[in-house]
């Protein structure tokens, strides 16, 4: 039953780093200058999920494999007066759909609620289990 338990907090921690990757998405969608001034707009983040919990050693359970950058073209806005618009007068921001991250976040969400539940009936039977032993 342990086994049930570690597969259900693996995910638990995967799903954390998966929201936690989407709110930085969200907070960053209009960012077009790096920590230095220049511009360079915000690449979107994706959290890649594989099977296994290597921090265990398990071949069950999940993991946060990567955080890859996605390499979608730009969203061009027509601002001319701004000192980053290209010769045609136009800025790139970051292509992130907040809708698209919205559900995105639900999904996870409801994936980590799915998995306290499941760590929540793994621990009834353990107690019932202690007490049919006991």
């Amino acid at each position: 039953m342990y086994g049930s338990l570690d597969i259900s907090t693996s995910a638990l921690v995967a799903h954390r780093t998966r929201l936690d990757v989407i709110s930085a998405n969200i907070a960053n969608k209009d960012t077009i200058l790096n920590a230095d001034g220049e511009y360079e707009p915000f690449q979107r983040r994706v959290a890649m999920l594989a099977a296994g919990d290597p921090s265990r050693g398990r071949e069950a359970g999940v993991h946060v494999a990567e955080i890859q950058l996605d390499d979608s073209e730009l969203m061009m806005k027509y601002e001319p007066g701004s000192p980053y618009a290209n010769a045609d007068g136009y800025v790139g921001y970051p292509n992130i759909n907040t809708v698209v991250e919205q559900m995105n976040a639900m999904e996870a969400s409801r994936s980590y609620e799915a998995n306290i539940a499941a760590i929540e009936a793994t621990k009834s039977m353990m107690s019932v289990a202690l007490q049919i032993m006991g």
